[in-house]
């Protein structure tokens, strides 16, 4: 399908239709520029449709059925509740179906013609398009994301399946097994352990072992509570019907296996070897700061240009890559990342909080006013920051710590103080105030937490 005719010629062709690449493809629209995205799925892509958008949305219908059943303490008494697993995928499915028509009509309303199929690329000027026709452009921005990473002897198929597979069931698995332990593993568990289903972990080391020890530990606390089972130190060796066998002799009950060891970079009928693109040794495309990748015409963006496979870093890649197509003067040059784990209690964390020369003050969220009115006093806030006292990263572990990292990362950005933070006024009550809290913690002139006699800067 095309939104129009295709041109014989654009002067940028943009190749993955998600979350970076139509991006990319807008914002060199509004610069001017002739632009063709190639996209053989959906648009938006897999964050959109199959990842980041579908388990937001599930998460919280998760915990709103979860908080339901468990808010006698508040004075709430429920009886009869039940989850309807088929209305709740169809409410899925609408999400990202009504996001999906917004980015189509956003493309559509600044003149971008998409191209649904793949693209091969004939040479650093021109793809063909499986619809028989080729494509000559001026620049070409590959933005073709990743792809689940495979495990061998867990072929998906039957009850295995992959962790987007997970975001699409239409029934409630009475025991689910999960392979890896990272960010998706957990947030995944966490999810249908709150549903009811019986969640087995499998952790070759540990869940989340390349974060922070304090935050894991309130994670891991929580995955107790809710009866996930963590694994650790095993691997899955093999399966046979509803089981998994581990390394260390268990042997797991599991309706549905869910492979979640990670992310590939998705290059799969590109033809790179067509131009002059570069791969590193990990698969990922080379890039510059300008996201010019070794062939002075292609540019790369997202997961596929490496790590990290975020989707709010290839939506900024996305708008420099545009803007360098374009013929201006950006990079890629922002200090902090941010990230999201959307577990129990939610992670962010914007910087780093370790390091040479870097100090670190701890704020807990059982002094916090909202987090103790709510219930949800897991958690604290780090702020790590040098000896000129400028930020370096901050850490969030709590409720709402999702909408609370943009501050930090802000800060860093801006090269912000502690100074700066604890003498900026936070709105009472609010989980915020943990963060200037924090602040005023790292001067030595804490408020709402007494950690000993200590003399104030």
């Amino acid at each position: 399908m095309v939104m129009g005719s295709l041109p014989e010629e654009v002067d940028l062709a943009v190749i993955g239709g998600g979350v970076g690449g139509y991006v990319a493809a807008i914002r060199a629209a509004e610069l001017g520029l002739s632009v063709t995205i190639v996209e053989k799925d959906k648009m938006g892509g897999h964050c959109l449709n199959y990842a980041c958008i579908p388990s937001k949305t599930l998460i919280h219908i998760a915990d709103l059925f979860h908080e339901a059943q468990n808010a006698q303490k508040m004075g709430i008494n429920v009886t009869g509740i039940a989850l309807d697993a088929k209305t709740m995928y169809g409410w899925r499915m609408g999400v990202s179906k009504k996001l999906e028509d917004g980015v189509n009509f956003l493309c559509k309303s600044n003149g971008i013609e998409v191209v649904k199929g793949a693209a091969t690329f004939l040479s650093s000027s021109s793809v063909q398009l499986t619809n028989g026709t080729s494509l000559d452009f001026k620049k070409a921005i590959i933005a073709t994301g990743s792809v689940p990473a495979k495990m061998k002897g867990f072929e998906l198929g039957g009850n295995v399946i992959d962790y987007k597979q997970a975001l699409m069931l239409d029934s409630i698995p009475v025991t689910m097994a999960i392979l890896g332990a990272g960010y998706v593993s957990v947030e995944i568990g966490t999810m249908y352990a709150k549903m009811g289903t019986k969640v087995h972990i499998i952790a070759r080391s540990d869940v989340l072992s390349r974060f922070d020890k304090d935050a894991v530990a309130e994670i891991k606390k929580r995955m107790e509570e809710l009866g996930i089972t963590v694994h650790a130190g095993a691997e899955a060796v093999s399966h046979t019907g509803n089981s998994v066998k581990l390394s260390n002799g268990e042997e797991v009950a599991a309706d549905v296996i869910v492979v979640a060891i990670g992310l590939t970079p998705y290059t799969e009928g590109l033809s790179l070897e067509t131009t002059k693109v570069k791969l590193d040794a990990k698969g990922f495309i080379t890039v510059d700061t300008g996201m010019r990748t070794s062939d002075p015409n292609i540019l790369a963006i997202g997961d596929v240009a490496g790590e990290p496979m975020l989707a709010h870093k290839a939506i900024r890649q996305g708008v420099v890559a545009a803007e360098v197509a374009a013929g201006r003067n950006s990079g890629f040059d922002n200090l902090v990342i941010p990230a999201v784990i959307f577990s129990d209690p939610e992670v962010a964390i914007a910087g780093t909080i370790e390091g040479e020369g870097i100090s670190i003050t701890k704020f807990p969220m059982t002094a916090i006013g909202r987090a103790i009115s709510l219930g949800k006093t897991s958690g604290f806030v780090k702020i790590a920051y040098d000896s000129d006292n400028v930020v370096r990263g901050i850490e969030i572990v709590g409720e709402d710590a999702n909408a609370l990292i943009s501050e930090a990362a802000l800060a860093i950005e801006m090269g912000a103080t502690v100074e700066d933070i604890a003498d900026t006024i936070h709105p009472h009550p609010t989980f915020s105030e943990a963060v200037q809290e924090a602040a005023e913690a790292a001067l030595g002139a804490p408020i709402h937490f007494f950690y000993g006699k200590k003399s104030i800067r």
